[in-house]
Parts: C-alpha cells; structure tokens; sequence
C-alpha cells in the first residue's frame, strides 16, 4: 500500500510525539537552552576554524575558538545528563522553610528589644544590676604657679 507524501510526513509527526526524548526536549526549558547554547557555540567555533587562517594555528592559539569549543561541549554535556535523568524535581520545601524560620527569627531579633533581650539572658544569663561606688578620693589638682610676669 503506498502512502503518499503527506501521509508519510503524518505518520512520522505522529511517531515522533510518542519518543520520550523529544517529549522531554519539548517540556524542559533548561534543556532546550542547554542545546541552544550548544550549537550557537559549536556555530561560532566553526566559522573561527574556516576564516582563512591554518587551522593548526586556529586550533592551537585561539582563545576564543577555544572557549567557543569547551562552552559547547559543557553545554552538551549538560543536555545530555538532562535527557538520561529525566526532568529535575523541585525540592527544598524544607529547607525553604528553614530559611523562613531564620530570617524570621533573625527580624524579630533585630526590630524587638524585648525579643532581643530575652535572647541575650538565654544565652549569656541574667545581667546583673550593678551600681559602681568609688571608694578612692578624686586626685587633687597640681598647685598653680604663678606666671612670670616681664618687666621693662
């Protein structure tokens, strides 16, 4: 039975959908950039290695070609975790909630100064009341001499 054109391209649209890496692709927004980033690099790499110049001498010393090759390749690297991981879960509900609790604590601290000192007696106990008396005589003053006065 031949199918004609746009019943084939159908049939592989339809295939497609059912592949779980292009479902992912589709879905996750980190990988898509992962892969964007990628290729843009891998794009700038290659009109850097096919300007003109050896390309011993391009691969050798160009720093930017260089940089463009190693991005592409982390960027890669990273897609290709994401597709063998699957989409990464949200997490940190708790620790949310331990940070919530901390600055929490860390503002009532700071803007009450009843909390404040009741944090303070807890840590470090009561403050004692503590009236100095001084049981010394102030120092007397040195004796004043008299100025000479000029004569003419």
């Amino acid at each position: 039975m031949a199918k004609s054109r746009p019943e084939k391209a159908r049939a592989a649209a339809e295939g497609a959908w059912g592949n779980q890496y292009l479902q992912r692709f589709v879905q996750d927004q980190e990988l898509r950039d992962n892969v964007k980033v990628a290729l843009d690099n891998a794009r700038d790499a290659y009109a850097r290695l096919t300007n003109g110049k050896s390309a011993t001498k391009v691969v050798m010393e160009d720093k930017k070609f260089q940089k463009n090759v190693k991005q592409s390749a982390d960027a890669l690297k990273e897609a290709g975790t994401a597709l063998r991981d699957g989409p990464k879960r949200k997490r940190g509900g708790l620790g949310k909630l331990l940070l919530l609790a901390i600055v929490g604590g860390g503002l009532a601290i700071a803007l009450s100064e009843d909390v404040r000192n009741k944090v303070l007696d807890l840590l470090f106990g009561k403050e004692e009341e503590f009236d100095y008396t001084s049981t010394s005589a102030p120092a007397a003053p040195p004796p004043a001499t008299p100025a000479p006065t000029a004569s003419t």
